[in-house]
């Protein structure tokens, strides 16, 4: 008879237990619930962090006059690092960054996974960039050369129509800046890093005629006059055509 009576006691008492675990925000409270983390107002919910993440999707590169940025990848590297207790592996990527109209950058970032090396080398190449004058905003204004390490880069302006004539890291620099006519020559290595870096430091060193002019005191027209194929009036309409 003891047995009966706890038997028919037992269900009553863990019912009001139940039903204040749930109240309080059990497994199905946190997972459904107003207030638990996969709610409406949870971090997993359509109004959490995750959520607007999810709905807002990637957002394009911006520069700093608000112009969209051209991003390439250049390399990706898995690199790792010997401790104690065996091998950490990590990603190390080679971004270049550019508006297309004149401006470009290139970053390095490593991190232990892929996305995250991609961002921190995009955003070092966003305060790295670095301003090219372009002749007619299509091509270089003079041939050039530029070394890093063992890569040696030669460049070259080019007519209309002849497209980038550029290999692996050097073509991805030229488009990103918006280069659409020019020759190049990569000599001594294929380090993407070199590469990159020999190309830089050769667009570093592009001047435009008006820059020459101001700096010597003349007239655009005048320094154009002299490369001897073309005659006064043809300086002068280059001249005229000349921004940067």
């Amino acid at each position: 008879m003891a047995d009966d009576v706890i038997d028919s006691v037992a269900p009553a008492t863990d019912a009001p237990a139940q039903e204040e675990r749930r109240g309080r925000g059990g497994d199905r409270g946190n997972r459904g619930g107003p207030g638990g983390n996969r709610g409406p107002g949870g971090n997993r919910g359509p109004g959490g962090r995750d959520g607007d993440r999810r709905r807002g999707g990637p957002r394009p590169a911006e520069g700093d006059d608000g112009n969209e940025l051209i991003e390439k990848l250049v390399h990706i590297n898995r690199v790792s690092k010997t401790v104690k207790g065996g091998k950490r592996f990590g990603f190390a990527a080679l971004v270049v960054v550019g508006d297309g109209k004149g401006r470009v950058g290139f970053g390095h970032g490593k991190a232990r996974e892929v996305p995250e090396a991609i961002a921190k080398a995009t955003a070092a190449a966003k305060k790295a960039m670095i301003r090219v004058p372009l002749r007619e905003g299509r091509t270089l204004h003079h041939d050039g050369y530029g070394h890093f390490g063992a890569g040696k880069v030669h460049v070259r302006s080019a007519t209309q129509g002849t497209g980038i004539i550029a290999g692996g890291p050097m073509r991805a620099v030229f488009e990103a800046l918006g280069v659409a006519d020019v020759v190049t020559k990569s000599v001594g290595t294929n380090n993407p890093y070199n590469m990159v870096r020999a190309t830089f430091a050769a667009l570093g060193e592009q001047t435009s005629p008006r820059s020459v002019a101001q700096r010597r005191g003349k007239k655009v027209a005048d320094l154009l006059a002299r490369r001897g194929d073309i005659t006064q009036a043809q300086a002068q309409a280059e001249a005229d055509a000349v921004v940067a």
